[in-house]
């Protein structure tokens, strides 16, 4: 399975411009290299811009799913549209959306985690349903955005629901790019599946953007890590027996003694 993943630059609150930085990158790899599946950043449409999305996303109410859906339609591609700033019940979610081939919306998932380093929870809801896995061209695959990351919680449930790779959209910054390694190669491994993410570059409001997007096999190995400044494309077909095969060897799964495991509420 062919993925192309875009880390690109984001013009702040300009969604119509990001709109357009995403036609052209799209039809020009999809031209060149007839991937499976396009993988988009966090809220790509108008960046952090947390004080002004309200009145950014207003006029803007279902116009880019109306353009991802053309875009998946036309290109014949699955997309994992990386997320956007939606309006819905009075408040501001941080929403992925996931496209078939068709253009069909198969599943959308809202942000769980909001980041108290950045006063998230004054401007966005936090996604109230849990993590599901969906389908891709028949692979059972799951995403989870940013700061999801740091909960382990999270990449285990879609991984006891059989994805084969999770995908990370983010905008995550430079003053913890360690952290977004290493992370990254831990979901892979406690859970021995791949990890492709998608980060922004660039840099905004006096905060640099860490890139370094990565491809992440099952067995924890960077397969392909993108430069941390500039924007880039990663392109890499996924092997996806390899989750099957690494599960069999390092039997993680039937080890397992959830029983034994205890948990708190709200602790």
């Amino acid at each position: 399975m062919k993925i192309a993943s875009y880390q690109m630059d984001i013009v702040p609150g300009n969604p119509a411009k990001n709109r357009e930085k995403i036609k052209m990158w799209a039809e020009q790899i999809c031209k060149e290299q007839q991937p499976d599946i396009l993988v988009l950043p966090e809220m790509w449409t108008t960046a952090y811009t947390l004080p002004t999305l309200e009145v950014t996303i207003k006029p803007d109410k279902d116009v880019t799913e109306l353009f991802l859906e053309e875009l998946a339609r036309k290109l014949n591609v699955n997309i994992v549209a990386g997320s956007i700033a939606v309006e819905e019940d009075g408040g501001i979610y941080n929403r992925s959306y996931i496209l078939n081939r068709n253009g069909e919306i198969i599943y959308t998932y809202d942000k769980i985690h909001l980041v108290p380093m950045l006063d998230e929870h004054l401007y966005l809801k936090g996604g109230r349903s849990s993590v599901q896995v969906f389908e891709l061209d028949g692979r059972k695959m799951g995403i989870i955005i940013c700061y999801d990351l740091r909960f382990p919680e999270l990449v285990r449930s879609l991984a006891l629901q059989g994805a084969e790779v999770v995908f990370v959209v983010a905008e995550w910054p430079m003053a913890r790019a360690n952290h977004w390694e290493v992370l990254q190669q831990a979901r892979a491994i406690e859970n021995q599946l791949f990890v492709v993410s998608c980060n922004r570059v660039g840099t905004y409001d006096e905060v640099e953007f860490a890139g370094s997007s990565m491809v992440i096999n099952p067995w924890g190995d960077i397969v392909h890590k993108a430069s941390s400044t500039s924007e880039e494309t990663i392109s890499i077909s996924l092997k996806l027996d390899e989750v099957s095969r690494i599960r069999k060897d390092v039997p993680v799964f039937s080890s397992r003694v959830p029983k034994l495991y205890v948990t708190r509420n709200n602790a």
